[in-house]
């Protein structure tokens, strides 16, 4: 059924229904979110036929979600990318991980430790290429989860709030996994020189707005940027493990080690022990810069 033929116009659901309504097209916008551009390689993915996903990906451009930019003259050949009112999708598919993880997948019961699951998918991550994803900082800026001059120590968090901006939500410490982020946060400002003469950057990232982020940086007096995945552009991108408080998605603490080239090299997933893996990642970082030695 087409949006046009929807008895009821006037709601949002059943509008929306009617351009993503089918598992397909909500598949293949959760894998361009994840930067998947070219034919063959959403073919590769999703197994779908080429006349299915040819039919797909032209009403998903027909509708505004995707938009093709040409690569190739000849023959001609197209990269379909997510438009602005794709991009506006990504909550919808970060709730929808998020409600299948805990009510198809699990028990019903919020969680914030990583399952198994969840472990299986994030370690999946290992030797491929983070998405083109820019956020924004505490401090204003944008920055990328990859950098290209030197490597990334790129951890995601459920939160950390300034004692006076009374950020966390009611029952926040009786949820499983939610515990530590204040100290992992320290532990990392504690060793950013260490890891900066390894050769790498520390970035951190929750779904906090920036000025709260911007609040708890000064109070900790961090020595690196936190960014903000308020929208679900990074969590959507790497399939991240999420859950749900205080009326948030919240990211499910992991930390994942990031070439320069923009290769996932090592994936802490899940993080039981914040401060500890600290410690660890700092060693992944030595062992995986340093030039093998030749006997």
């Amino acid at each position: 059924m087409r949006k046009e033929d929807l008895a009821d116009a006037d709601c949002g659901i059943a509008q929306s229904l009617g351009i993503v309504g089918d598992w397909q097209s909500l598949l293949i916008v959760r894998e361009a979110a994840a930067g998947v551009s070219r034919f063959e390689a959403f073919t590769h993915e999703l197994g779908l036929s080429r006349r299915a996903l040819t039919e797909r990906l032209g009403r998903l451009v027909e509708d505004g979600v995707l938009e093709r930019v040409q690569y190739s003259e000849h023959p001609p050949r197209f990269d379909y990318r997510l438009t602005r009112r794709g991009e506006g999708l990504v909550p919808v598919l970060v709730a929808l991980q998020e409600w299948g993880t805990r009510f198809v997948m699990g028990d019903g019961t919020v969680s914030g430790a990583v399952g198994d699951a969840e472990a299986r998918r994030v370690h999946g991550l290992l030797g491929t290429g983070v998405p083109d994803v820019a956020l924004t900082a505490h401090d204003g800026s944008t920055v990328t989860l990859a950098d290209p001059d030197r490597w990334t120590v790129l951890f995601f968090f459920p939160g950390a709030y300034a004692p006076e901006t009374n950020g966390y939500p009611d029952g926040w410490g009786d949820i499983p996994g939610t515990r530590g982020c204040t100290l992992e946060c320290r532990t990392y400002a504690a060793s950013s020189a260490a890891l900066a003469d390894a050769g790498a950057r520390v970035l951190g990232v929750s779904t906090q707005r920036p000025d709260q982020l911007a609040a708890f940086a000064a109070h900790a007096e961090l020595p690196y940027r936190l960014a903000s995945d308020q929208d679900g552009l990074a969590a959507s991108a790497l399939r991240l493990p999420v859950f749900r408080a205080g009326g948030t998605d919240r990211l499910k603490r992991t930390t994942l080690l990031i070439a320069p080239d923009g290769t996932v090299r090592r994936v802490q997933s899940p993080v039981t022990d914040p401060a500890g893996s600290v410690e660890e990642m700092l060693a992944a970082l030595v062992s995986e810069s340093t030039p093998a030695r030749r006997g």
